[in-house]
């Protein structure tokens, strides 16, 4: 059973953009999960298939009608046979974090509603059950970029995506802490040197050593995580 992923977009053909490629794109090939997009336009009503109206109470643009897309959404079945989370995404959503992130991937797949224009009928996010998914405190023109963000992140913790397990696990976010920093061949570089802790074989101190940056860069630049 793999991770099914629906999403629901004005623009199918954006559709499967960078998770086309690398680790993303080698797992669709294999079938570790699976990408369908649903034209919203589809589900437009009249002659103009029209997708959106004007707000009600006035206000500038326009509103994706919940009869369009409560129509898309129920439209989906899901090829695991279980109910997959259904999501918005929206700027004032959940905040995406990686345990979030992990708990999506341990799931069947999700729905994705790609949100555009002003936002959503209220009514279709309450009648569908959407769980609205933010990806940070600013402002795109359409949900499709944030949405591959969210798949990019889910996708590569899925199993057998990774070559290396401990990959998924040694990264930010993963115990609460930024990453600490790199090195790599040549030993040194313009004047700067690998610090010898990381060529000395000690493997204790090293893990000390890592774990100590790790805090470092925290406490430097997102002290909210160390909350």
């Amino acid at each position: 059973m793999s991770f099914a992923a629906s999403i629901i977009t004005l623009y199918p053909e954006m559709f499967p953009g960078h998770l086309g490629v690398s680790l993303a794109g080698k797992a669709l090939e294999e079938g570790a999960w699976s990408l369908e997009t649903i034209a919203l336009r589809e589900f437009g009503k009249g002659r103009h298939k029209q997708v959106d109206d004007t707000p009600s109470g006035g206000g500038a643009g326009m509103v994706l009608r919940a009869d369009v897309l409560g129509e898309a959404i129920d439209s989906i079945s899901d090829p695991n046979g279980g109910a997959r989370p259904r999501l918005l995404m929206s700027p004032r959503g959940r905040v995406l974090d990686q345990t979030y992130v992990r708990e999506l991937a341990e799931g069947t797949g999700a729905v994705i509603v790609c949100g555009r224009f002003e936002g959503v009928d209220q009514r279709v996010i309450e009648a569908r059950g959407l769980m609205e998914v933010s990806i940070g405190d600013y402002i795109l023109s359409g949900g499709e970029p944030a949405a591959m963000i969210l798949l990019d992140a889910i996708v590569r913790l899925l199993p057998g995506v990774m070559g290396n397990e401990q990959s998924g696990t040694h990264e930010s976010f993963e115990a609460g802490l930024l990453e600490h920093p790199h090195y790599t061949r040549p030993q040194e570089w313009e004047g700067m040197a690998i610090p010898e802790i990381l060529t000395s074989g000690n493997h204790k101190k090293i893990a000390e050593w890592q774990r100590e940056q790790a805090e470092k860069l925290t406490r430097e630049r997102r002290p909210d995580l160390l909350k």
